[in-house]
């Protein structure tokens, strides 16, 4: 059975690239051909690669393998959120911070910072504090749950990391390169295929084509680790 049909994709608008002059050379292989300046994406590459990744992540996922989608864009947070919790995923969906995986050790406390505040809100340890105090600890909860509440859960680097917008989410690539954590990435024209390990040729500005995409993702590992997908 087909991950997604043609039909699918071309609904959500998966084809439509970026205008022809932000394009990056190294996304040719991966484009149809160009309409009124706006490069068009090769829908039939775009499937192809979706199933490759489909395979991997439930495969990862069977292995019960840590996966991180990572989509900080205004288009990508939610659906982001969603879908990383629905399959047992974590996510970053907010900013992302220097060193969240190279340096792991200090993302690690404020982890356990978090949890360790989340502990004393829940037991009303907060409440009892002076007004003042209360309040400085309860805005500094807050940006930790903004920040890091995604990834609360992670007791260790990701295995595979899942990325939205290769542009904007840089420094998170360099971070995996650099630690050989393995990447699938939602590449649209302006990108470069060769900094991901399975390219995704897609639209990443529309949010029906984000959600195409990552749902279908997330399908992958939810269905590696329950066996099936809920009907």
């Amino acid at each position: 059975m087909a991950i997604v049909t043609l039909a699918e994709l071309l609904e959500a608008g998966v084809h439509f690239g970026h205008q022809a002059k932000r394009w990056n050379p190294k996304m040719f292989p991966y484009i149809y051909t160009e309409r009124n300046g706006i490069h068009i994406i090769d829908l039939v590459q775009t499937a192809q690669l979706l199933t490759e990744a489909y395979a991997f992540l439930e495969k990862a996922s069977e292995e019960k393998k840590t996966i991180l989608f990572v989509g900080t864009k205004r288009q990508a947070a939610g659906i982001i959120a969603q879908e990383a919790t629905r399959c047992g995923a974590f996510y970053i969906n907010r900013r992302w911070l220097g060193g969240m995986l190279t340096n792991w050790v200090t993302i690690k406390s404020r982890v356990d910072r978090l949890k360790l505040l989340e502990q004393q809100d829940t037991g009303g340890i907060i409440d009892q504090l002076p007004k003042k105090e209360a309040s400085i600890i309860r805005k500094e909860l807050e940006k930790l749950q903004i920040q890091l509440g995604g990834i609360k859960n992670m007791e260790r680097l990701p295995d595979v990391v899942v990325i939205v917008d290769q542009k904007r989410e840089v420094t998170a690539i360099q971070e995996c390169m650099k630690l050989g954590i393995p990447t699938i990435g939602i590449l649209d024209t302006n990108c470069n295929p060769q900094l991901v390990d399975i390219p995704i040729p897609a639209n990443d500005d529309a949010i029906r084509s984000i959600k195409l995409i990552v749902s279908k993702l997330a399908d992958a590992i939810y269905k590696g680790n329950h066996g099936q997908l809920d009907s």
